[in-house]
């Protein structure tokens, strides 16, 4: 049996209009705390499902927010979405989730499909670092956050993981272990993520007086384990030494390298040591354990959602900011120290 507000109402003893502003986050002010606490707590019992439609229409909103997600199979994005829907409910929002493929031309025509939705927002875990979606969201003026990735001129709020300073820790912690031929398996380039860690990469190996010669980049065509195996072939067909340690731009690239190392009758880390960046759900699983930077997945999703439910709920709209989140590394088996030889 379906509840209905007027049941809610009669439960709690309020009138349905009072219960109506209870269970409103834009009216529930209006309310004595005690009465919302009760009604809430009511209305949750009874499993009282509100009409949405009937309240977009007298409030012109769809309660509904877009959340654009580039690849739903990496594990990286599940937490993040459990993160927006943990602030969006509560507030009485819908995420719309959509997977764009990493595709800009899917992901203009699924933008296209939310905006028909009329969602009253969007979460971005799409950006390119020149994205048309983003410029169309700011001529627009809808209220949008970033998450994880940035655009090359910051039009919009944002919530990411600090990388450069990532970066600087990977590489110290490497060279405390004795290692001098470092090589780093980049992401790619029309991604943030890719770009501001090669960028860092190569500004740290020569802060530390690294050889360029001795530290070789690849860029990777995507963030999957394939295209790690690619690029580790490639590394140790060079002429040369082999390096000794390298940092992958995310976890699915570093198990990719670790793979292709054992293909080619190397052990991680007696032969060389790698790095891994957000550690993705069974990085302490796999053999070896990868060590891997940290990134706060829920609270990332928590952090652009509140922003977002802020701005849609009348406040003004905010400066394009950076919210950078803090990584720690998670030191475990796939680094040791350098070879001898």
């Amino acid at each position: 049996m379906v509840s209905t507000l007027a049941d809610v109402a009669e439960a709690a003893g309020v009138h349905p209009g009072t219960a109506s502003k209870a269970l409103n986050p834009e009216s529930r002010h209006l309310v004595a705390a005690e009465t919302v606490k009760r009604v809430l707590e009511i209305a949750t019992k009874m499993n009282y499902q509100p009409n949405s439609l009937a309240r977009g229409l007298r409030t012109k909103r769809s309660y509904t927010v877009g959340f654009m997600v580039p690849d739903l199979i990496n594990p990286l994005f599940p937490p993040i979405v459990r993160g927006v829907e943990a602030v969006l409910g509560p507030a009485g929002l819908s995420a719309l989730i959509v997977n764009t493929d990493n595709d800009p031309k899917r992901e203009m025509q699924l933008f296209d499909t939310l905006v028909n939705r009329r969602c009253d927002g969007f979460i971005l875990a799409t950006a390119f670092r020149n994205d048309p979606v983003v410029k169309e969201i700011v001529k627009r003026k809808i209220p949008a956050v970033l998450v994880n990735r940035l655009t090359e001129t910051q039009l919009l709020p944002a919530v990411v993981g600090d990388e450069a300073i990532e970066v600087r820790e990977a590489i110290d912690h490497l060279v405390k272990l004795g290692h001098r031929r470092i090589a780093h398996v980049a992401g790619p380039q029309n991604l943030s993520t890719g770009y501001i860690r090669l960028r860092a990469f190569k500004e740290v190996i020569n802060a530390v007086g690294l050889a360029e010669a001795d530290c070789p980049t690849v860029v990777s065509t995507g963030y999957n384990e394939s295209a790690g195996m690619d690029a580790i072939a490639k590394l140790l067909a060079r002429p040369g030494p082999r390096p000794t340690a390298i940092l992958a731009a995310n976890d699915q690239l570093a198990i990719g390298v670790i793979d292709g190392l054992k293909a080619a009758g190397l052990d991680c880390p007696r032969d060389i040591s790698v790095i891994g960046f957000n550690d993705i759900p069974m990085m302490d699983r796999v053999h070896p354990t990868l060590t891997t930077f940290a990134l706060p997945k829920h609270q990332m999703g928590v952090e652009a959602a509140e922003i977002l439910r802020a701005w849609i709920e009348g406040d003004a709209a905010p400066e394009p900011k950076i919210v950078y989140l803090r990584c720690p590394l998670v030191i475990r088996e796939s680094t040791g120290p350098a070879p001898t030889n």
